[in-house]
């Protein structure tokens, strides 16, 4: 009879499902002795980067990823970056080992005590098989509980003698829906309070990335002349940057927020949460005289949306299915101009250093490649990025960032994406932009991009604080808070210590020849920028 490590690897195989990114430990090494060799394992130095280089990786492909960390002190570590990938809608297999059956009830050394509650509530699903021959169908359920919608990590606690156990070789592969239609009454009947509208609003959100809807969302925006604006924190561009139907990110605040829609008689949200608020400021949820229709994959964010009427279903489907429904409108006589990001020469002229992040971001747009990845996670530059070329994307899956605010996730998160690009042959190199205090959360990712020879530009800022917060104190009238400076760190020596091509640059020259060098040779760079100490207002203008 066959074992099941021989029946659970060959379900694998038919899903897919041939990478593994981990970090091995003592009740993980009975799954992956003799690793067979049409596998890949991708090796993180600590589960954060484990399960975000896996999000990542999952992204970039449009595919469900294995994780595998070490029972429940590596689940403990991989906490934040599992926040961030339930969030991202990310779909991935994590799994932990856990100890020898014969010894759970005296819960030994290394017991994961309660397997299933650990991860929760940032897994859609979480389990341990209650016997040893229940170990692929698991797995199988796990795949599907992962890729229906809302896409999301699920959890299985494997002991770690289940593996050489025999079992019959049951077949448990089984095909599953990944997209649900929408409800056609309710979406005519949204479409007839589209068309009722006099100035509707389109707020997109990472759900038309997911569901490869960029060109439906397009059309849908040119059929009914109206702007678009992202929901804040939206975790994946889902709109041209440069169309002249774009009207920015909205706030994530509950009175900026409605006030950066008001005029319009009609908000329609579309794959997006009704809203990603931050920070607390009172205001009007929707302006005076509007109405909201919201359009989402997940029955829980809405049942969870703070005002309008809701229908469940598949971004891209609901977008085709409007198209089919509502008028077209008219172009305006006057067309609206195109977004423009402001002109880099403009942006550098008398520029002293250190540079501002919106210089710097000047520099590297003159640089920047025609088609790119940009993953960000320099959260207190976020506002003069959008400025720049660097930050305006214009082409689909191209730009990322975590939905969650958990720090830590966005330099495994672009090793993932750039053994994505390699995986499918796009060979678009990954340019990331780190805060100095972002780096020090992950730094270790470093080493399994350098392993991997995947292609990955670390741009850090290095302005010595946490602006973000710094921001934040601002905003709430906090003075004298501790902790929000960060001297002392040698960001260059870091990188070179996991093996990347390191360097500072503070100049424009020197900024723009390490830039240029980084992406003219494959292989992992990180150029560490000193910028100035201004605190932006955290609602302002950036």
């Amino acid at each position: 009879m066959p074992l099941v490590r021989e029946v659970t690897f060959d379900l694998l195989r038919r899903l897919g499902l041939t990478t593994v990114v981990g970090n091995p430990g003592s009740t993980e090494e009975t799954f992956l002795k003799n690793f067979p060799a049409d596998f890949t394992y991708v090796m993180a130095l600590q589960e954060t980067n484990v399960v975000a280089i896996a999000d990542g990786l999952a992204q970039g492909l449009k595919a469900p990823v294995i994780v595998n960390v070490h029972t429940g002190a590596g689940i403990g570590n991989a906490m934040g970056a599992l926040l961030s990938a339930f969030l991202n809608k990310t779909p991935l297999i994590v799994t932990a080992g856990q100890q020898t059956r014969q010894m759970l009830l005296s819960e030994p050394f290394l017991t994961n005590f309660e397997p299933q509650t650990l991860p929760r509530p940032y897994v859609k699903w979480s389990y341990e098989p209650s016997r040893p021959q229940d170990v692929p169908g698991a797995f199988m359920r796990a795949y599907a509980m992962a890729m229906q919608p809302p896409t999301g990590p699920v959890f299985l606690s494997l002991p770690l003698d289940d593996w050489d156990q025999e079992m019959a070789d049951v077949d448990v592969l089984r095909t599953i829906a990944t997209r649900q239609a929408p409800d056609p009454e309710r979406l005519a009947a949204f479409a007839e309070r589209i068309d009722a509208s006099e100035k509707p609003v389109l707020v997109y959100g990472g759900d038309l990335a997911r569901s490869r809807a960029w060109d439906a969302g397009i059309a849908l925006a040119e059929r009914l002349q109206a702007p678009v604006w992202f929901g804040p924190f939206t975790e994946n561009v889902p709109f041209p940057q440069d169309h002249p139907r774009y009207a920015g990110v909205l706030p994530a605040a509950v009175g900026p927020l409605g006030k950066a829609l008001a005029g319009h008689d009609l908000i329609v949200v579309v794959g997006a949460p009704v809203f990603r608020y931050y920070p607390w400021v009172p205001g009007d949820t929707l302006p005076a005289g509007a109405e909201l229709l919201q359009i989402t994959d997940s029955p829980y964010e809405a049942a969870k949306s703070v005002a309008g009427d809701s229908l469940v279903g598949d971004a891209g489907l609901a977008i085709e299915g409007l198209l089919a429904l509502v008028t077209e409108r008219p172009a305006p006589a006057s067309s609206r101009p195109a977004f423009a990001h402001e002109d880099a020469e403009a942006i550098l002229a008398g520029a002293r250093e250190p540079l501002t992040a919106k210089q710097v971001f000047a520099v590297l747009s003159r640089c920047a490649p025609e088609d790119f990845v940009l993953v960000n996670e320099s959260p207190s530059n976020m506002g003069e990025l959008a400025q720049t070329r660097l930050g305006t994307t214009t082409r689909p899956d191209s730009y990322y960032i975590m939905a969650s605010g958990a720090l830590g996730w966005g330099m495994p998160a672009a090793v993932g994406l750039a053994l994505a690009e390699r995986r499918t042959g796009r060979g678009r190199p990954v340019v990331a932009l780190i805060g100095d205090g972002s780096f020090q959360y992950a730094p270790q990712s470093i080493w399994t991009a350098v392993q991997h020879g995947a292609h990955v530009v670390f741009v850090v800022l290095r302005n010595e604080e946490y602006g973000i917060l710094k921001a934040f104190a601002l905003l709430e009238a906090t003075p004298n808070v501790p902790g929000l400076d960060l001297p002392g760190l040698d960001i260059a020596a870091l990188g070179q210590g996991y093996g990347a091509k390191s360097c500072r640059a503070a100049s424009v020259a020197a900024i723009e020849a390490a830039f240029r060098q980084a992406l003219a040779e494959p292989g992992v760079s990180v150029i560490e920028i000193p910028i100035d100490k201004t605190i932006h207002t955290l609602l302002g203008d950036g």
